[in-house]
């Protein structure tokens, strides 16, 4: 439990409007006689507790900054923009570093990349996911510049967010000095979506996502856009550190000549996932908004269904990218008064489809995708 308590951890941010308006967020405004039907499936908080992360509202189509979720491992690291440097070395020609100005003066990428944490769940109405509009410069083009050894295998990248822990090995206890530190492989790296993102939402990159700068692996879960983004290194070996060996790993059994053979994999690649997030009324009208994520796979359908009723399309939005949230409606007519269950599923062009239920040889709890069913009731 410990581990959840400190993924839980929610700092404070700002946004200012005209920051969310030069990145191009509306703001829907509910019609007069419009109203939002809220659901009832929403978990109780616990006595005493501190007030749960709800999830976005879905008002947006980019999520404002201080409705993002955010996650640390340890403190937010204090980081002076005017003194940082973006360290690179390792196995490369070149070492060299970046202060922030220079790392302005590379060429300009903007990605629109949504992602959830990577132990979000339906137990918790899935309130850990965000869609923005990040801008920095392209991962790709930076590594180019340092020159990759042909013995390079694995990138790692480094956080100034660390503590002092205790690690224990076949009994022996030390205690060490921790970074968080994520690696991807050197073929992930250089994939021309990844980017090094100084600005979110039109905004300079907030201090509790990440700022100054952070990594963005869009199709990957949260875990992996390492925040307050401090060393790159190459090597030859597959790091191993804590966030990539000892957590952030899914334990899942498959099949082999008829036995269950158990194996640990690092939490990477977003698996196929919808959800419904809101629901609004206007006469006799209901508009279910949810959102779908994927790994950038396209997709063939998102779907809805209402109580035991047919699976039915949904209405993509035309803003939706390839690595963004993909938001959908659906018109809901003459709902009945009372009781009501509504699920989603999506379905990519692979053929893939959202399970409806939790994977049984999962026994982690990270990568959760099944559907999830949401209660509300129609007044009368």
């Amino acid at each position: 439990m410990t581990a959840v308590t400190r993924r839980e951890v929610l700092r404070d941010l700002a946004v200012t409007t005209a920051a969310l308006s030069a990145a191009g967020v509306a703001w829907p405004v509910l019609a007069q006689d419009e109203v939002v039907i809220p659901f009832t499936d929403l978990p109780a908080a616990a006595p005493g507790a501190p007030p749960q992360r709800m999830p976005p509202s879905l008002q947006t189509f980019y999520t404002p900054n201080d409705e993002f979720f955010a996650v640390q491992h340890y403190a937010v690291p204090a980081v002076d923009v005017a003194t940082h440097r973006l360290q690179i070395g390792g196995l490369i020609d070149r070492p060299f570093e970046l202060s922030m100005d220079d790392l302005r003066k590379r060429p300009r990428m903007e990605q629109v990349v949504g992602f959830e944490c990577s132990g979000n769940n339906n137990a918790r109405a899935n309130p850990l996911v965000g869609n923005a509009r990040w801008a920095g410069t392209g991962l790709a083009g930076l590594l180019r510049a340092a020159g990759l050894k042909s013995t390079a295998k694995e990138i790692v990248f480094f956080s100034a967010d660390r503590n002092s822990e205790e690690v224990s090995h076949g009994g022996n206890v030390a205690t060490v000095d921790q970074h968080f530190a994520r690696s991807l492989s050197v073929d992930d790296a250089m994939r021309p979506e990844m980017l090094l993102a100084y600005e979110m939402n039109g905004a300079p990159l907030p201090p509790g996502h990440g700022g100054p700068v952070r990594l963005i692996v869009p199709g990957w879960y949260g875990v992996a856009n390492v925040k307050w983004l401090q060393r790159i290194h190459v090597q030859d070996t597959r790091f191993m550190g804590k966030f990539m060996a000892r957590e952030y790993v899914t334990l899942r059994g498959t099949d082999m000549a008829g036995e269950t053979i158990w194996a640990e994999t690092s939490v990477a690649r977003m698996r196929l996932k919808s959800f419904i997030g809101r629901v609004t009324r206007r006469g006799s009208i209901c508009t279910i908004t949810g959102v779908a994520l994927t790994d950038g796979t396209p997709l063939k359908a998102v779907e809805v269904r209402v109580d035991d009723g047919q699976w039915k399309p949904t209405t993509l939005s035309k803003e939706n990218t390839q690595y963004s949230w993909k938001m959908f409606t659906y018109t809901w007519q003459d709902p009945h008064p009372g009781e009501h269950r509504l699920v989603s599923r999506v379905i990519d062009m692979n053929g893939a489809i959202q399970p409806e239920a939790a994977d049984p040889n999962k026994k982690t709890r990270w990568e959760n995708n099944e559907q999830f069913v949401r209660r509300l009731v129609i007044p009368s």
